[in-house]
């Protein structure tokens, strides 16, 4: 006999509840969610969970996120809601963001010029680098 885990809360405290459409139906004891065996549809790596929060938290839209990593913005605004992120107030910033390969970070690291600002990070996103930038509003 297999053992289940409910995909909630991974508790082994699960029994029978019925079968729909031919499909044996699960409940978990310990957080009472009902679930069928082998739930297929695709996962979305953690690595890319994590990216988005932490561009959200940088002060990108969803819709920027969205054409950044490529997942749909309502699924990075059910994360956001999901792990409970409230994003800081960025009143006096405005976050502008560059994708560069490694080579085009090099030459853009070089000029001392487009250094000086409000802050900057750089974070690896796959293969690419992205450079967010922040700059105060001029009144």
């Amino acid at each position: 006999m297999e053992l289940l885990t409910c995909p909630k809360c991974q508790n082994d405290h699960i029994v029978k509840s019925g079968v729909i459409n031919r499909k044996q139906r699960y409940l978990c004891k310990n957080c009472k969610y009902f679930f069928t065996v082998n739930k297929i549809g695709k996962k979305i790596d953690d690595y890319y969970v994590t990216k988005a929060l932490q561009l959200y938290l940088e002060g990108l839209s969803y819709r920027e996120i969205e054409r950044i990593i490529g997942v749909s913005h309502v699924t990075v605004s059910n994360w956001v809601k999901t792990f409970n992120i409230k994003k800081p107030s960025h009143a006096n910033y405005h976050p502008t963001y560059k994708i560069l390969s490694h080579l085009e970070l090099i030459e853009y690291l070089k000029n001392k010029d487009q250094l000086s600002g409000a802050g900057m990070i750089i974070t690896e996103l796959g293969d690419k680098f992205m450079l967010i930038k922040w700059e105060r509003f001029k009144d």
